[in-house]
């Protein structure tokens, strides 16, 4: 499923496609800065997105076989909830 078949669920419960999209839109947003501000984001029934940061690490580059360092990020990890 992605985000059209989404759209396309919702029309069934708001009148135009417009405003579906445009529900979506502000949903995923909200979520994003959510995220971005290192909050939990939780959907009963669904799952959480719990933002972290990976640690660096020591890769090597495989064309020239020379050790580098990957620098922290920040990731989303989702855990999906528990069915009924």
């Amino acid at each position: 499923m992605n985000k059209s078949h989404l759209i396309l669920a919702l029309t069934r419960v708001l009148s135009t496609r417009k405003e579906c999209s445009d529900a979506l839109e502000k949903i995923f947003g909200e979520m994003s800065k959510a995220l971005a501000r290192g909050e939990k984001v939780t959907i009963s029934g669904f799952g959480s997105f719990h933002p972290y940061i990976a640690k660096a690490r020591k890769c090597i580059n495989p064309k020239t076989k020379q050790k580098i360092t990957v620098p922290p990020k920040r990731k989303v990890r989702f855990i999906p909830s528990k069915p009924r």
